[in-house]
């Protein structure tokens, strides 16, 4: 049995779930959102909070109950509180700014690496070896952070390159003569 799939969604004061089918729309202060639901799961709204359940027995039914729950669960959390993600940009002469709407980046190549910011997701650049990626959508969110990150992901030896807040690399030792 999923725990997940069990629990209710609480909506909030000033969210507006719509039901559809099997498309749910959520309608908040900082945008709305929409996801359509397997077919297996049944989607019902009672007062304050949804509620999900299996229409049927099985593997695909039981897997996509918990999905479901916590996609829904996070779309009422991106219309009213929204997402973020930190990186840490970490090496001599690497830094991030700000061009218009788009992130530019010197991170040791002999150019600006330059990242337009998508709809629905916004930069801020607090310190220049800090980027806070922000949105509604939290797959969004850490797709566009996962894709700044592989430009230069953090190396062992030295530790220089992109990371989240807070990641620890593996430091390995250098030769020895």
């Amino acid at each position: 049995m999923s725990r997940i799939g069990k629990k209710a969604v609480a909506v909030p004061a000033g969210v507006t779930v719509t039901l559809d089918g099997q498309t749910v729309t959520v309608k908040g202060p900082k945008g709305q959102l929409a996801w359509t639901v397997a077919e297996e799961i049944e989607v019902k709204q009672e007062g304050g909070e949804l509620t999900l359940s299996k229409r049927s027995e099985g593997q695909r039914a039981q897997a996509m109950w918990g999905l479901s729950r916590t996609l829904v669960a996070n779309m009422v959390i991106g219309v009213t509180e929204g997402f973020e993600r930190s990186l840490e940009l970490v090496g001599v002469g690497y830094r991030a700014a700000m061009k218009g709407n788009a992130l530019s980046m010197q991170l040791g190549f002999s150019h600006e690496v330059d990242v337009p910011a998508p709809a629905g997701i916004t930069f801020a650049v607090p310190k220049q070896t800090e980027v806070k990626i922000s949105g509604i959508d939290k797959q969004q969110v850490g797709e566009i952070a996962a894709q700044i990150r592989r430009i230069r992901p953090p190396e062992p030896y030295k530790g220089k390159g992109v990371r989240y807040a807070g990641e620890k690399v593996r430091r390995k030792e250098g030769k020895k003569k």
